[in-house]
C-alpha cells in the first residue's frame, strides 16, 4: 500500500503553484505575463525577446528572477511584489484537500519559488489557511531558487527539518532531485508522469493530490 511508504514521515513539504491548486486554474499564467512585462520595462526589450528571456532564465536557473539577478542586477523585492499582483479569484476552496492535509501527522510546510506573501494569498484562496506550520518563499532561501541544493539546505536548516523523515510534493520534477538525494520521500504532482528513464528520483506520481493524501 502507498501509505506504508510514508509511515516514517513527520514533515510534509508542499510546493505551491500547480501543486496546491490544479494547473487548470492557470493562475501562474498571470504571473508569467507580469514577469514578461517586467522584463520588457526593466531591460527595454520588445515582448517577444522579453518572453524568450523569461523562459530561458527559468530553464537555466530555476526561476526567471535568478537569471535577472545574475545577469542584470535586478532588485528582487520590487520584482516579487509586481509579478505577484494578480487576480486570485480564479482559485476556489478545496474542502477535500483541506481534510487530506489536516490529517497528516507532524509538521506541514509550504516551500515555493514565489514569495511568502504570495503563497499566503494562494493558501487563503484555497481555503487552507491555518493548516501549515510555516510558509517559505524564495526570499527565505536567500533568493536561491529550487532546484539548487543551497536553496533546500537554507530552508530546511532554518526549519529544523530532518529530510529523512520528510516528504516533498512538487509539480516540477527538477525540484525533486535534491529532496531525493537528501533522503526525502518524493511525490510528483502533475497531469502526466515522467517516463521511467527520467524518474529515478521520483518515488510516487499523482494527478490528484487530494486523492493521494486520503490514501495515506
Amino acid at each position: 500500500m502507498v501509505a506504508d511508504a510514508f509511515t516514517h514521515v513527520r514533515a510534509w513539504v508542499f510546493d505551491l503553484d500547480n501543486t496546491l491548486y490544479p494547473p487548470q486554474a492557470r493562475l501562474f499564467d498571470q504571473v508569467d505575463r507580469r514577469m514578461t512585462d517586467y522584463v520588457m520595462r526593466m531591460l527595454g526589450l520588445d515582448h517577444a525577446e522579453a518572453d524568450r528571456l523569461r523562459k530561458q532564465y527559468w530553464l537555466d536557473y530555476g526561476t526567471t528572477l535568478a537569471g535577472l539577478m545574475m545577469h542584470h542586477g535586478i532588485d528582487p523585492a520590487p520584482y516579487l511584489v509586481d509579478v505577484h499582483a494578480i487576480d486570485f479569484s480564479v482559485l476556489s476552496p478545496d474542502e477535500s484537500l483541506h481534510a487530506g492535509i489536516s490529517r497528516l501527522p507532524g509538521r506541514r510546510i509550504v516551500y515555493t519559488n514565489g514569495s511568502a506573501p504570495y503563497a499566503e494569498r494562494v493558501i487563503e484562496a484555497r481555503g487552507l489557511a491555518g493548516l501549515f506550520d510555516a510558509v517559505y518563499g524564495v526570499e527565505n532561501a536567500g533568493f536561491h531558487p529550487k532546484p539548487r541544493r543551497e536553496a533546500f539546505d537554507t530552508v530546511f536548516t532554518a526549519d529544523g527539518l530532518n529530510p529523512r523523515a520528510a516528504a516533498m510534493f512538487e509539480d516540477d520534477p527538477r525540484n525533486l532531485r535534491v529532496p531525493h538525494e537528501l533522503g526525502m520521500r518524493t511525490v510528483h504532482v502533475a497531469p502526466e508522469a515522467l517516463p521511467a528513464a527520467d524518474a529515478a528520483h521520483i518515488h510516487h506520481h499523482t494527478n490528484d493530490l487530494s486523492g493521494f493524501l486520503h490514501r495515506l
